[in-house]
């Protein structure tokens, strides 16, 4: 086994753009780690080289990956990189992840996140009050998706579970906080929006 050579922005930054298999390398591990588009700006920045040297390095890779017909790719657009999965393998991926992929969330689910959301920290007798009907696989399908936590025991009389959304709601929903839930539908606020 090859020993894995740490890379130094220092020594990154000195290269020219043809002669640094680092960098490539470097980006390569960059857009891996963050399964999401980066910013070439920032992240040259990051890695103290030019964003035309990254920028070019991104481009080699791009071709590296097309070259070998790799099952990723290298995106690169505009200011941005992505890796990607390669379209002609795109079946076989959705084949594979699609019984842990998003699957869509039955109403009754959606009912007792909603409580959740909107009156965390919440316990199961509140969601259940709210809702009028029990929510024992409701609150259960919701944990085991990851959707809403335990927060802890409120210091009441039988010490009743208590429980709000956590980060992945956020994701799944597109918020980057719970300020930007959009205000309920309710009589109340109906009224409030008619005056």
């Amino acid at each position: 086994m090859r020993p894995t050579k740490r890379v130094n922005p220092i020594s990154v930054g000195t290269m020219t753009a043809e002669a640094q298999p680092d960098l490539i390398r470097a980006a390569e591990a960059v857009l891996f780690a963050s399964g999401e588009p980066i910013r070439i700006p920032d992240t040259a920045r990051a890695l103290g080289v030019r964003s035309s040297a990254l920028k070019t390095a991104l481009i080699a890779l791009a071709r590296e990956y097309d070259e070998a017909n790799r099952g990723m790719c290298v995106q690169v657009f505009g200011d941005s990189a992505q890796m990607t999965t390669r379209p002609d393998y795109a079946q076989a991926v959705k084949q594979t992840l699609q019984p842990i992929a998003r699957q869509s969330l039955s109403h009754h689910v959606l009912e007792a996140l909603a409580v959740v959301a909107y009156h965390q920290p919440v316990t199961r007798g509140e969601i259940d009050q709210m809702r009028g009907v029990k929510s024992d696989a409701s609150v259960h399908t919701l944990l085991s998706r990851g959707l809403i936590r335990e927060l802890g025991r409120r210091d009441t009389l039988g010490h009743p579970m208590e429980f709000g959304t956590t980060d992945l709601f956020l994701r799944h929903f597109g918020l980057s906080q719970l300020g930007e839930l959009p205000t309920p539908n309710t009589p109340d606020n109906e009224e409030r929006m008619s005056v």
